[in-house]
């Protein structure tokens, strides 16, 4: 009985965060900000995706917070979601997802930007633009009251509509908080209605094997008037 009790309880008022747990998760947020922003100034071919995560580590460090995963995918290595970043060697006409996260204090940061070294793949800025366009989907369908599948089929239908449906294999996003995932989760199947003071990302993704993959990522904190995104970084595309 006491397990069901904490899960019921504590899940609600875990989603939604106050106004000093707010205020340290747009702290954490500034210096993933950082940490991308040092990157795209170190990014050129010839470096590793290692050398890029190491630039977003160092900046982790002197800001006082501990890495939780710097994932660098360029080329082909982007089309897979959860790349294990490696050696390989950033090349001219290689897309790059960056998904990087730490953690300063009790909360954390996740934030997924794209670059592109030199000349982009073909069809890149329509992938691109597709995302793009699927998040702000998102963050539209994003108000108090909507259920989080309602936020997930937001951006879905954008990725549909444009024929990439087949390549946006992961759910639209996660909650954050103590734990870098936890409720609510923003997927097809989730009925959680949507409260003020619930944090959650939003990282709709096209992958197209053997090519190049496309997430950008943002993590928003949903205000009475809809959702407030943490990043001050543009979405477009950084061209090295």
């Amino acid at each position: 009985a006491s397990h069901s009790f904490a899960a019921e309880s504590l899940g609600p008022l875990r989603m939604r965060k106050d106004a000093a747990e707010q205020d340290a998760l747009r702290m954490n947020a500034a210096i993933d900000d950082a940490a991308i922003t040092a990157i795209f100034a170190a990014l050129n071919p010839g470096m590793t995706e290692t050398d890029l995560a190491a630039v977003a580590h160092q900046v982790f460090k002197d800001h006082g917070a501990a890495a939780l995963f710097t994932i660098v995918g360029a080329g082909a290595n982007g089309a897979y979601p959860h790349h294990a970043t490696g050696t390989t060697v950033i090349a001219d006409g290689d897309a790059i997802v960056i998904d990087i996260g730490a953690r300063k204090g009790a909360f954390s940061s996740d934030i997924t930007r794209m670059a592109v070294v030199g000349t982009p793949p073909a069809d890149y800025a329509h992938v691109h633009d597709t995302v793009e366009a699927a998040v702000q989907a998102a963050l539209a369908a994003a108000r108090p009251g909507a259920r989080a599948c309602d936020v997930d089929r937001a951006a879905r239908q954008v990725i549909e509509d444009a024929g990439y449906g087949a390549y946006f294999v992961h759910r639209t996003g996660h909650g954050m908080g103590l734990e870098g995932h936890e409720p609510p989760y923003i997927s097809a199947s989730s009925q959680t209605m949507l409260e003020p003071g619930m944090v959650f990302s939003i990282e709709p993704g096209i992958y197209l094997t053997g090519r190049f993959g496309v997430r950008l990522e943002e993590i928003v904190i949903l205000q009475p008037d809809g959702p407030e995104v943490l990043s001050k970084l543009s979405r477009a595309v950084f061209r090295a």
